[in-house]
């Protein structure tokens, strides 16, 4: 395939006054979130309040050029947001990371002339963009009619597709000149046959409005049509950006598990009738778990920032990016990836140990943190991860580019 020459209107590496700035905008967010994250939860509605709050807040265009309007920040402030409000609430946060992971296809994909016209449209439209694009249901097909397409098929999981402005789809064309190729296509909220289905009925991220969408002899046209797929490392990128949102994602709930249990835990007034600690909080075997916990989170974190900024530096290359960078990006990332699920999973469960059988009352909310973490956990099996970095260290083979590594 031809490699589209581009340069990246990312440069540099965000600086601290960078983060400080986009902290404290997502703490912002997450502080109004906190207030009915339980309820919300439990009525499990189409988020549209809460993708408004996003855009209000103006975390959505914290990737877009500066020069169309948008905030002109670093992946690394964006992956920064999103762990921020996965402490509170991991569904909003995981909305918010796809929504950087599909938008910023605009960069990866589109016609370096065409660039800054979607961008522009994309902040002055205040989209959220969704996605119709899980490789492993390639069931979506484009069939060249006239000077465009029709788009049949049906993707489950497809997360944002209900509030989304903009859907991104994935589908390869069945004939024609671009036969074969993999086409991006971005498509407006209610664009005709195209059926959101109402079928996101899981354990957790039940506000992330992952449903199913099914595509009816969609028209797509020339204008839809963002890109195609490439074998140019600079747009492979995106997939290790789209794990590390994971990795930054799972940092978020293990850090908002840790911070709640640690109120619950203060709050006990006695200990175990066998301890010789008056309180919960004083008891050797309460501090010893916390201190475990407490560690490793510090360790995951520690590893993720530091790969946080690496993504910055290599993603400002552009063009120059080679596919010994984007191989050595994809194996730290694959890192943080099973750090941070192990690590989340792991502290999810714990905490219970040091706040007792009280903190599993529905109202207390504790167990959101677990459910969570236990459903996007698999999104992809971690332990092919694990393999990745183990085969890299043993031998330095590596896994071929996909839309997974």
């Amino acid at each position: 395939m031809t490699a589209t020459v581009t340069r990246s209107h990312w440069t540099g590496v965000a600086d601290a006054a960078e983060h400080v700035r986009w902290d404290a905008v997502a703490q912002a967010v997450a502080d109004a979130l906190a207030v009915d994250v339980l309820e919300r939860d439990r009525r499990g509605e189409p988020p549209f309040a809460e993708a408004a709050l996003l855009k209000d807040s103006g975390l959505t265009t914290l990737l877009d050029p500066a020069e169309v309007g948008g905030g002109g920040g670093h992946w690394s402030s964006a992956l920064r947001a999103v762990r921020i409000l996965a402490r509170v609430d991991a569904s909003i946060a995981q909305l918010l990371g796809y929504h950087y992971a599909n938008e910023t296809n605009i960069a990866f994909v589109a016609d370096p002339a065409e660039r800054d016209g979607w961008f522009r449209r994309s902040v002055e439209g205040r989209w959220v963009w969704g996605d119709s694009v899980n490789p492993v249901d390639p069931s979506l097909v484009l069939t060249v009619d006239g000077q465009g397409y029709r788009l049949n098929g049906t993707k489950r999981f497809s997360t944002g597709s209900a509030v989304g402005d903009a859907l991104l789809v994935n589908a390869v064309v069945d004939e024609g000149p671009e036969a074969g190729r993999l086409a991006f296509a971005v498509l407006p909220a209610g664009h005709e046959g195209v059926e959101v289905l109402d079928d996101w009925d899981h354990l957790g991220q039940r506000l992330t409005a992952s449903n199913s969408v099914r595509f009816t002899d969609v028209p797509v046209r020339a204008e839809h049509v963002l890109g195609f797929g490439t074998d140019e490392p600079f747009q492979s990128l995106v997939t290790p950006g789209i794990q590390l949102i994971f990795g930054n994602l799972y940092l978020g709930i293990a850090e908002g598990a840790l911070a709640q249990a640690r109120g619950l835990t203060n709050a006990r007034s006695n200990a175990w009738f066998l301890s010789t600690a008056d309180r919960y909080r004083d008891d050797p075997f309460v501090r010893r778990l916390y201190g475990e916990l407490v560690s490793q989170v510090a360790a995951v974190e520690a590893l993720t920032d530091r790969v946080n900024a690496v993504y910055d530096a290599v993603i400002a290359r552009g063009a120059d990016v080679t596919a010994e960078d984007r191989g050595d990006l994809a194996i730290q990332v694959a890192r943080v990836k099973v750090v941070s699920s192990d690590t989340a999973v792991d502290v999810t469960t714990r905490v219970f140990e040091a706040t007792g059988s009280s903190s599993t009352a529905t109202r207390v909310g504790l167990d959101a943190h677990w459910r969570n973490i236990r459903t996007h956990s698999l999104h992809d099996p971690v332990d092919y991860k694990k393999l990745e970095v183990g085969a890299d260290f043993l031998t330095g083979v590596r896994q071929p580019i996909s839309l997974y590594t």
